[in-house]
């Protein structure tokens, strides 16, 4: 960094996150203020049509980048830099133990030796990462470094999206890491600044819902199941005859006739409960765990109406909705309405939008 963006202020250059789901983009930029608080500038969303991204692959590319286009002009942001996001499944992740005290050079080979023995394909064919995350916790003299990679077709796809929208991508997170960032925010304004604390945060997406447990930063627990707002979509579209790109419409819309909520949302909820408890079963069998101290909701249908209570009586475990903007100042364009009902749904871009300042 030059004396002359200190000078300037310019310690932070603008960066907008990306999040490209299976069923939209979402777009978040966020400010500082002069004591450090963050400011909502800006945020957007476009949905996807279903099959646009299937399993993390891009099957429809030109549609995709179109829409990736009408959320920036949505939004209304002049920023370029774009932070972005691997699936999860698109990325090998692997925790070494390496001595400290290596040059640069020597630790990029000791890498890609370690990462040799890890990844099933050629390493020409794939984009290799690496950070030392710190000391090693078991020996001593030695640093832990995380090693990621992924297949380079598939980081050129993503990168190719925000080129073709006219951005210019500079950070490529992996997702699960970016709703870890903003959710530890959250996290640390618990009681106790959330120390010691077991947080079971569920991420409730169109096919799939995640279950992280984290335990101060530290990630316990890992597992997907297939569950998602579509299948509420499904449902509406089988009821009352609409297509599924019409029943999505309404549902986020609240369009929808008299008798859904009675007939199809207070099922769908109760079901979504009883996987949430399920999930949780499994990781309390898997682990010497027996309880959590707080169950967070993200995702899209996060705010359904009465889950966060359903999952409360299901569970028995204090439950809330994930608003990453929380505590955050909004900008003059942001609409607070709007950002209060769709915040669950924007962890991960929040998540990307923080890289801004930790750069």
């Amino acid at each position: 960094m030059s004396f002359l963006d200190v000078l300037l202020g310019r310690k932070h250059p603008p960066l907008v996150g990306l999040d490209i789901s299976s069923s939209s983009v979402k777009l978040v930029e966020l400010g500082q203020t002069a004591s450090g608080e963050y400011v909502v500038e800006r945020f957007a969303t476009e949905s996807f049509e279903k099959g646009w991204i299937a399993d993390g692959q891009i099957e429809k590319f030109d549609e995709v980048a179109e829409a990736v286009r009408r959320v920036v002009v949505k939004s209304g942001t002049r920023t370029k830099h774009v932070a972005m996001a691997m699936p999860q499944s698109s990325v090998i992740t692997k925790k070494i133990v390496l001595p400290a005290g290596l040059r640069e050079e020597e630790l990029e080979m000791q890498v890609e030796s370690e990462a040799n023995q890890y990844i099933p394909f050629s390493l020409d064919e794939v984009s290799l990462d690496f950070c030392v995350i710190g000391p090693s916790p078991t020996s001593a003299g030695d640093v832990e470094v995380l090693i990621a990679a992924s297949r380079k077709d598939r980081v050129q796809d993503r990168q190719g999206l925000a080129e073709a929208a006219g951005l210019k991508p500079v950070v490529l997170d992996i997702e699960s890491h970016a709703s870890r960032l903003a959710v530890s925010r959250l996290i640390r304004a618990l009681p106790n600044e959330g120390r010691d604390m077991l947080v079971a945060l569920f991420e409730i997406g169109a096919e799939t819902t995640s279950l992280k447990v984290l335990r101060d930063d530290e990630l316990l627990y890992d597992r997907d199941q297939a569950f998602g707002g579509s299948q509420l979509t499904q449902l509406i579209s089988r009821q009352y005859g609409f297509s599924f790109e019409e029943a999505e419409q309404k549902k986020l819309a609240g369009d929808l006739p008299e008798d859904y909520e009675q007939t199809i949302l207070n099922p769908f909820v109760d079901s979504m409960a009883q996987e949430v408890g399920r999930a949780l079963q499994y990781f309390f069998t898997s682990t010497p765990h027996h309880k959590v101290h707080y169950v967070m909701l993200a995702g899209g249908s996060a705010a359904l109406p009465g889950l966060k209570e359903r999952v409360t009586a299901q569970t028995g475990f204090a439950s809330m909705i994930v608003n990453p903007f929380e505590g955050m100042k909004l900008g003059s364009s942001v609409r607070e309405s709007k950002l209060r009902r769709e915040a669950p749904s924007y962890l991960t871009a929040c998540g990307l939008a923080m890289r801004r300042f930790l750069q």
